[in-house]
């Protein structure tokens, strides 16, 4: 079965870090470009941020440039979501999701992903 588990999340002070991390499952993430996402009951969708299959292009959303950094580690089929200076806005769902291999590019709607992780919950309060 083919799956993406996010993990990493919890309750944070403003201006502390956490990293979240994206494994697959059941397919090698290698030759997927990755994005994350986050979402609040009631909210829209946002793109935080993508990464390309090689790791060599990545993308952010405006609110999280400078303060969080995507990467992946193909050994470990895993991508990762380091977010520092956290802010209660911050609070959300994040998802991670994989785009069809097919699919080179980094972007940052979700429509354009295939592969979608169940989530992890992230919440930055004092």
């Amino acid at each position: 079965q083919l799956q993406l588990v996010e993990s990493g999340g919890g309750l944070v002070q403003p201006g502390g870090s956490l990293r979240l991390s994206c494994a697959a499952s059941g397919f090698t993430l290698n030759y997927n470009v990755v994005g994350w996402f986050r979402q609040a009951p009631g909210k829209e969708r946002e793109g935080v941020s993508c990464i390309s299959s090689s790791g060599g292009s990545t993308n952010y959303a405006d609110s999280v440039k400078g303060r969080f950094t995507i990467s992946r580690d193909n050994a470990k089929n895993t991508v990762y979501l380091q977010m520092n200076s956290l802010k209660p806005e911050d609070t959300d769902i994040y998802y991670c999701a994989a785009r069809n291999r097919l699919k080179p590019a980094c972007a940052m709607r979700g429509y354009e992903y295939y592969y979608w992780g169940q989530g992890t919950q992230v919440t930055v309060s004092s």
